[in-house]
């Protein structure tokens, strides 16, 4: 599993242009890739990491000041644009294995106590959010 992780002030997720999640003040927002060898334990360790991993201001983590974040599955993580100029998504694994692990994620967060918004799968989002820093941690299990 990849994980981009954004230290946010603010950011939400609109489809259809309804506003689907939206996290206020400060916390993460974390686009999450999955491929063919993740498993629902590389998922509960991704999420003990977000939960913990100290990107916050003061050098804190989510667990500390209770931050929330919002988790939106992206398949283009994987994406590989080293050949030609289309890139090729061989990497990503199928909607049907990917969902279920990126919804894993989430639980597994919820379940550590975080407050947790969400995209919606395979959906055309449209995300926006303010970068607080900048600051952007790439993460992989």
């Amino acid at each position: 599993m990849r994980a981009v992780v954004q230290r946010v002030d603010g950011a939400n997720v609109v489809v259809d242009g309804e506003t689907v999640g939206e996290i206020v003040g400060q916390g993460l927002c974390v686009l999450i890739g999955v491929t063919h060898d993740d498993t629902p334990e590389k998922a509960a360790q991704l999420a003990r990491k977000l939960w913990s991993v100290r990107t916050l201001q003061g050098e804190k983590s989510c667990s500390d000041t209770a931050a929330p974040l919002l988790v939106i599955s992206q398949f283009t993580l994987y994406g590989d644009a080293r050949k030609g100029r289309r890139p090729t998504w061989n990497a990503a694994a199928p909607g049907g294995v990917a969902e279920p692990l990126v919804d894993e994620v989430v639980a597994q967060l919820r379940k550590l106590g975080a407050h947790v918004e969400t995209g919606r799968f395979g959906a055309d989002m449209k995300v926006s959010l303010t970068n607080d820093g900048p600051f952007t941690v790439l993460i992989e299990v």
